[in-house]
């Protein structure tokens, strides 16, 4: 199995669980506070490392004590962050999420040191990127330093994920660069330019294919996910379980998807981990914290096996 490299954003995460959202003007009380490590580059790469992928997380950070304790708690859990960024007197990135009683979530990202991940610096990391067999990248740094990354994975026939996350339009250029193009609805909708109320699922998921993605994973929340390639066509239906906090579900989904793909399983397999993975992750409060062990989504698929809610 070869080296999966995450290049993405890391940011300190202050949540805090409330009975609902405010309204504009509107205080309302928290009802408990955590915090917590984030940014979804270093979701998808802690995901990735603990369901068992080899991983180098490329990310920025300032030189404050988030960016020091983040560093910290990186090294701890075994990640390696060594070809990572640190700018003198930038504030590292953070993020402040308001989760309500139905585990639904509103997040405000405040960048600081990750909109300093610069192209220039991606190409100083080229030979790392070219050694790898999986490139799996995100949104929440700047969009040239995605094309770069982009551009030197794909002339060394690096396989590339891209989450467009958070959502945003992308030049047909870039979509090209991408083998396993992984996007929620309102993602889809800003990339292929079509609604899927108006057009359906299935047809946005071609928009985008024609557009050069060699394959898309269209998720869907509680609904699963859908899959489609040239060759292959899958739906996999979500498990049920209860909702506690969806803060970085889909980040888990990628990090296991990345690991399955890179492990060599069929696109079957690695969907239905992937599902299993950020199912766990949203019964669990905070990103890092609820992303599930390689052991742990076993143990869930074995359990499930023979309920309604096995794959067939």
């Amino acid at each position: 199995m070869g080296k999966i490299i995450v290049i993405g954003s890391s940011n300190t995460d202050l949540i805090t669980r409330v009975e609902r959202f405010p309204q504009a003007g509107e205080t309302v009380e928290g009802k408990h506070f955590m915090l917590a490590m984030g940014g979804k580059g270093a979701n998808q790469a802690l995901a990735a490392h603990k369901l068992g992928g080899k991983v180098k997380f490329i990310t920025s950070m300032g030189d404050d004590l988030n960016g020091e304790n983040a560093l910290k708690y990186y090294q701890k859990e075994g990640l390696d962050v060594k070809s990572s960024l640190i700018i003198k007197g930038t504030p590292s990135g953070t993020a402040t999420i308001l989760v309500d009683d139905n585990g639904e979530n509103c997040i405000v990202i405040t960048p600081g040191a990750n909109n300093g991940l610069s192209p220039e610096y991606v190409t100083e990391r080229k030979e790392e990127i070219r050694s790898a067999s999986l490139l799996l990248l995100q949104m929440e740094v700047p969009y040239e330093s995605v094309i770069e990354s982009c551009r030197i994975a794909s002339e060394a026939n690096t396989n590339i994920m891209l989450n467009v996350a958070p959502a945003r339009s992308l030049a047909q250029e870039v979509i090209r660069f991408v083998d396993i193009l992984v996007v929620n609805e309102t993602e889809a909708e800003i990339v292929s330019g079509e609604k899927v109320i108006e057009v359906g699922e299935q047809a946005v998921v071609d928009k985008l294919l024609a557009l050069g993605a060699k394959s898309v994973v269209l998720t869907l929340g509680s609904r699963g996910c859908i899959m489609k390639s040239e060759s292959e066509h899958y739906a996999i239906p979500a498990f049920k379980v209860k909702p506690v906090d969806s803060t970085g579900a889909g980040d888990t989904f990628c990090g296991a998807l990345a690991v399955g793909l890179n492990k060599g399983w069929g696109w079957k397999d690695a969907l239905v981990f992937a599902s299993a993975a950020s199912a766990i992750c949203v019964t669990r409060m905070g990103a890092q914290p609820s992303i599930p062990t390689e052991k742990e989504v076993e143990f869930f698929l074995k359990k499930y096996q023979s309920t309604s809610n096995s794959i067939h």
